[in-house]
């Protein structure tokens, strides 16, 4: 019975079931007889355990031996391939582990902190914080905002190209001062309904490659500077424990606060007597004189506080009142476009008469024509019935003064 042949590296050394060489057989020495007679037998008994003729085993060894040199060849175009790519066969990348910020990265963070990324909001772990975009923090990095901030700070790193920002940007998420992140639906695979989210607010979460992309959002973890919610924090605490010992002040602050107290309940007291008494008063003027009285209209207006008691009274507007007033702003909108479009043509007229030679001047207009033409345009008026409490002569017409609509529509 034969012996394996030696195990080698993968792609060398004989078949596997190859007939073993004779004892004394030397590589590119001539075998003698007696060794030739020697594998003929083994060759035979190999063959026999198989169960195949000699010409059979041997084509099978042959097909084994090229099916091994064709293996030995696609590893050897792999290696060469390796090594034209990287020098080396790739590895594996390892995670990089983030540690305590570094006064680099500090330096980094609280500059860009100052700057306009045009932060948005998003949702943060059920926490609202700021998000921005790499390409924005990128382009600050690379402005000369950042070369004059770093002449006065020499903990900034050195940006001279796109590959050192990028460099000083990653050292926000290798502190963890910012994450990259990206959208997700809170309420995905939930059984409830759809609810309403707020337009424009992300729901986000921690993504596991922190990228420099262009389009890629980070939200900072980093708020900077804490005093003021410091300094914020102890006048909370002051008030509290002011309060809490307000036995122990002296009389005069005591009655002090008491006299506010007691003004300050009048005030709000009063203000809904008012209230009470102008709704009364418009429901008694609705039947005694239509289309009834306001007193203060303006008191639950969106306007200033002063402006919330002028005027101190006005008649209830209405439909008609409206239209009138629609109508007069339509027409004044229509003249003003008209004076527009006229200026705009007399400017016209003019600079094309500074390119034109100089004709012979015509004759004067008649006098009647100039007097007609120095007749000055009536001001645009409001016919509108007034709602500001002082009473207009009949046949008297009040200017109308300029609106919030007049100035948007202009």
């Amino acid at each position: 019975m034969a012996t394996p042949p030696p195990q080698g590296q993968p792609g060398q050394g004989p078949p596997v079931g190859a007939p073993q060489a004779p004892p004394g057989f030397r590589p590119g020495q001539q075998p003698t007889p007696e060794q030739i007679a020697f594998m003929q037998r083994q060759l035979a008994s190999e063959a026999q355990k198989h169960g195949m003729t000699v010409p059979q085993y041997v084509e099978q060894l042959k097909a084994q031996a090229m099916r091994q040199h064709q293996q030995q060849m696609m590893q050897q175009q792999a290696q060469q391939q390796a090594q034209q790519q990287g020098g080396r066969p790739q590895q594996q990348g390892q995670p990089v582990q983030p540690g305590p910020p570094t006064p680099e990265a500090l330096a980094v963070a609280n500059f860009l902190r100052n700057q306009d990324l045009k932060n948005r909001t998003c949702l943060f772990n059920e926490k609202r914080k700021d998000m921005f975009r790499v390409k924005r923090a990128i382009r600050i990095l690379q402005s000369d905002t950042y070369q004059k901030a770093r002449a006065k700070n020499p903990k900034l790193p050195e940006v001279h190209d796109r590959a050192s920002a990028e460099n000083a940007f990653k050292l926000l998420p290798l502190s963890l001062l910012a994450l990259r992140v990206s959208k997700i639906d809170p309420h995905e695979g939930h059984a409830h309904g759809k609810k309403k989210r707020v337009k424009g607010l992300w729901t986000v979460k921690v993504e596991q490659n922190q990228t420099a992309d262009d389009d890629a959002h980070y939200v900072w973890l980093y708020e900077g500077s804490q005093w003021k919610q410091k300094l914020y924090a102890g006048g909370a605490l002051i008030a509290v424990f002011a309060v809490v010992m307000f036995p122990l002040w002296p009389l005069f602050m005591r009655q002090g606060v008491w006299y506010l107290s007691m003004g300050m309940l009048g005030l709000i007291g009063l203000f809904f007597a008012m209230a009470i008494f102008r709704l009364i008063l418009f429901c008694i003027t609705v039947f005694v004189v239509p289309p009834g009285l306001w007193l203060y209209p303006n008191l639950f207006e969106d306007v200033g506080f002063f402006d919330s008691f002028r005027p101190v009274w006005a008649w209830q507007e209405t439909e008609e009142d409206k239209k009138q007033a629609k109508e007069a702003r339509k027409a004044k909108r229509t003249e003003r476009t008209a004076r527009r479009k006229a200026r705009e043509a007399g400017h016209s007229h003019n600079h094309s008469h500074t390119h034109t030679p100089q004709s012979p001047p015509s004759p004067a207009p008649p006098a009647a024509v100039q007097e007609k033409e120095a007749v000055p345009e009536p001001a645009p008026v409001d016919r509108a019935p007034a709602a500001t409490g002082v009473e207009q002569q009949s046949g008297q017409a009040r200017q109308r003064t300029a609106t919030v609509e007049d100035a948007e529509e202009e």
